[in-house]
């Protein structure tokens, strides 16, 4: 691991403060900034997304991700917790906090409005960022892409009846064009963008070399994206600091909680690590493109909900980096790990 990699927390802390202090110091930049949108997806964002995402996509073997359907348990294993057990167990965090334990803090109204952005990034898996925590751990690259390429096909359906069931409502309005344009931009075009790679490279030790030079910008993407998401949000993040911890503290138990059964799951299943380490880390962590952008269309920009799925961005970023510490740490006590290219008969 560099230097740049072993210090990545520092980074990152670095980028939330000065990100608010640039947000607050240059409002106006930040409003163009935020303007720059194609499908309620920001241009800007995206680009660093992309350049998370790349270094990841030129290491799958399309080949290979066929093989990752023959021995399905990791699959399993994330489905069920992503569809079965997260947004539920989101939805039941949320009103525990929310409707009991800090009632005496927030208003009834405003409580519900919270809960309502929680249980929208409960519904949604992660589908970009969970590529930086895969590569940080050193996860299977084509088994990862199966993962989230499987996770977006339910999503399409299964969101918004998810969603409407746990909102309590009939009716639910889902931005189809968000939720597909993200798919086609951070799991299609990438992956495309990857294959096309190995095809000019061809020599394995020439993608190796050229994967471990992308690295940094990899790592530069994420930090540059926690900038740019905190200074977008700075004006949220000074008016209502007192909301934003107890909105926090229910998000980081459902973090931890996902990602630890997921983990322990994969474990007692003999999944390797580089298989339960991603797969920990999608549940763990939200597709918080979609959530933000259903909380505004249903409740408003100005809203409780629109606030807490702004805060679910907010924490998800320093804890998964300690959930990826944690992985890396652990992976020794996991089975032995499966090379993206090894036979599939080898699996567990």
């Amino acid at each position: 691991m560099g230097t740049f990699e072993r210090y990545l927390s520092i980074w990152i802390a670095l980028a939330m403060a000065v990100g608010v202090g640039a947000g607050l110091l240059q409002p106006d930049l930040f409003h163009l900034i935020e303007s720059l949108q194609i499908s309620g997806i920001n241009l800007i964002i995206a680009a660093l997304i992309w350049l998370m995402i790349y270094p990841m996509m030129v290491q799958v073997e399309l080949s290979e991700v066929r093989h990752c359907f023959v021995k399905p348990k990791g699959l399993v294993v994330t489905l069920t917790m992503n569809w079965l057990v997260k947004p539920f167990s989101m939805a039941a965090l949320a009103i525990l906090f929310m409707r009991y334990l800090f009632a005496p803090f927030i208003p009834p109204d405003l409580a519900n409005e919270y809960i309502a952005g929680m249980i929208l990034l409960g519904a949604a898996p992660c589908t970009a960022m969970v590529f930086v925590w895969s590569y940080l751990t050193r996860g299977n690259a084509s088994y990862t892409i199966a993962q989230v390429a499987t996770n977006d096909l339910i999503m399409i359906f299964a969101y918004a009846p998810i969603a409407a069931f746990l909102l309590g409502v009939s009716d639910i309005f889902v931005p189809w064009n968000v939720l597909i344009v993200s798919t086609l931009l951070f799991v299609a075009l990438p992956l495309g963008a990857g294959w096309l790679t190995r095809i000019a490279l061809k020599d394995e030790q020439y993608l190796k070399s050229f994967s471990s030079g992308m690295k940094p910008l990899s790592i530069t993407g994420l930090v540059g994206t926690v900038f740019l998401l905190f200074g977008l949000q700075a004006d949220n993040i000074i008016k209502s600091p007192g909301d934003i911890v107890l909105i926090a503290i229910p998000l980081l138990i459902q973090t931890v909680l996902i990602f630890w059964i997921t983990y322990f799951w994969m474990k007692k299943w003999r999944q390797p690590h580089n298989i339960a380490a991603p797969g920990a880390m999608i549940g763990a962590s939200n597709f918080f493109e979609l959530a933000v952008a259903v909380a505004i269309s249903l409740f408003g920009v100005t809203s409780g909900a629109a606030l807490a799925t702004i805060v679910g961005v907010l924490v998800e970023v320093p804890v998964m980096l300690a959930l990826v510490s944690y992985a890396n740490r652990t992976q020794n006590q996991f089975a032995k790990e499966i090379p993206d290219k090894e036979s599939t008969s080898q699996m567990r």
